[in-house]
């Protein structure tokens, strides 16, 4: 058991109480992983300059936005969430 917890709260709360879990695949490295253990990541773009926004017709305008599901491993790799405590302290006493 370890002693520090983790920085984010991960809810493994299952979707359905019973049977086959659904799958989906990891935006980064492509693995099959039951939704309930992804987190998810909005992809997109946004014009956030006020000068280019006065400029240019709201109604051309077209702003993609997709829902990205990412793996746990990728998740920590990509700095989406921090590693725990305990793992954090393991490494730094090398």
């Amino acid at each position: 058991m370890p002693s520090a917890s983790a920085p984010y709260t991960r809810k493994y709360a299952h979707t359905q109480s019973r049977g086959h879990e659904g799958l989906v695949t990891c935006g980064y490295c492509g693995r099959q992983v039951p939704r309930y253990k992804t987190f998810i990541k909005h992809r997109g773009f946004r014009i956030t300059d006020p000068i280019i926004l006065q400029a240019v017709d709201r109604s051309q305008m077209h702003f993609f936005s997709q829902k990205m599901y990412v793996c746990p491993s990728c998740a920590r790799s990509h700095n989406i969430v921090e590693r725990g405590r305990s793992v954090r302290k393991k490494h730094l006493n090398r």
